[in-house]
């Protein structure tokens, strides 16, 4: 059961798509299914504060393989879904049968079903694709991760984040000029806009300058974010040649929410924490939880600090800290908070972080969240002494 817990990411996915082939609000209930579920598993199903231990590493890597293949079926199928015209794919890749029958099934869909198809993708991606690729491409020594994660990571669009999370983030983190961490008060949407341009641009800063230290011409195959971009295209090409124009525009609008919604794991995870720049990272500068569900799904990324303080260790040697800053919910429920309901993920954790100033910050982090707080529009943060 230990090993197989990790599995429950491919089986959504089949899951999903077999619900979505049934039809007409099938892809509606599912999402909504789908969200409950994690609010309700976060709530009520907690993990104890204790590592397991296992003996068969390729048993916990493969779930992970297998959200390729699986995302690929899946995301291809919600282009085919949401796009009304069908290039190449009606003659030349499935059979005339199969295409009437898919097409059947498309027709049936209502608006409110397109757009939870399109929803639902980026949180497909972003649970299956995103989490296992920032998982795998911390390994990069090893070849075959680094291949997987990358392609995971390619259906958001996202080649920025092999290079500034690992090299960027993982230095910079709770410090101003760290574009994944989120200042107290902060704006969620702006945040989620700024982050994807700032990143993008560090990004290329960070791999600028590798490629100068190395003596690497910037147009080469040896430049990752180049090799990134190309990713991408191969699958947007997929997308023209499933649904035409329409496709294209389709994945373009279905990676754009994975990438927001990554954003937002980001949000979460060092929403309003301090540090001074240069000083240690520690487990106080990222924030935690032990909700089992969010756990399982996002490969125990909910034991933050564990993984900034060590970030080669692989998912399931994560440790768990008791006394490091716990979130009120789980890290897939305050997603669905601060995207549904932005104030009251600011009142949430306006409580947590007067919490964190008086346990865990040191005296130059609190004089750095009282600037903050005196700059979040958050009556609680404003009032706070």
């Amino acid at each position: 059961m230990k090993y197989l817990k990790y599995y429950i990411s491919p089986f959504t996915i089949l899951v999903a798509l077999f619900v979505m082939i049934q039809g007409k609000y099938f892809p509606t209930y599912f999402l909504l299914g789908f969200s409950l579920f994690i609010i309700l598993g976060d709530y009520f199903v907690k993990e104890g504060d204790f590592e397991k231990k296992y003996s068969y590493p390729f048993l916990l890597n493969l779930p992970m393989y297998l959200n390729l293949p699986l995302l690929t079926l899946f995301i291809f199928f919600a282009i085919f879904s949401i796009s009304p015209n069908s290039q190449f794919i009606s003659t030349s890749i499935i059979n005339l049968d199969i295409f009437i029958e898919l097409d059947r099934i498309r027709q049936s869909y209502t608006l409110i079903d397109m757009f939870a198809i399109v929803f639902l993708s980026g949180l497909i991606i972003g649970i299956s694709g995103t989490v296992p690729g920032h998982e795998l491409v911390h390994r990069t020594k090893s070849k075959l991760d680094m291949f997987f994660g990358n392609w995971l990571l390619a259906y958001s669009w996202d080649c920025t984040f092999a290079v500034e999370h690992v090299y960027g983030h993982h230095k910079n983190v709770a410090t101003v000029i760290d574009p994944a961490t989120g200042k107290r008060g902060e704006n969620i949407y702006k945040f989620i806009l700024k982050a994807m341009y700032t990143e993008h641009r560090d990004a290329w800063i960070i791999e600028l300058s590798r490629l100068k230290l190395n003596k690497i011409a910037r147009f080469s195959f040896k430049n990752r974010m180049l090799i990134g971009y190309l990713r991408s295209i191969a699958i947007t090409l997929c997308g023209y040649l499933i649904g035409g124009l329409s496709g294209v525009i389709s994945f373009l609008v279905i990676a754009f929410v994975a990438k927001s919604l990554l954003e937002l794991i980001n949000f979460t995870e060092h929403y309003g924490l301090v540090r001074v720049p240069g000083e240690p990272v520690m487990p106080r500068h990222s924030w935690n939880s032990n909700a089992s569900l969010s756990s399982i799904y996002l490969f125990n990324v909910t034991r933050h600090s564990s993984h900034h303080e060590k970030s080669h260790l692989k998912y399931w040697e994560l440790k768990t800290y008791k006394d490091a800053p716990k979130m009120p919910q789980g890290y897939l429920t305050m997603i669905y908070i601060g995207l549904l309901t932005p104030f009251l993920f600011h009142r949430m954790m306006a409580k947590k972080l007067l919490e964190w100033d008086q346990t865990y910050a040191n005296q130059e982090e609190l004089k750095l969240a009282k600037k903050q707080n005196a700059m979040s529009g958050v009556p609680l943060l404003l009032n706070a002494p």
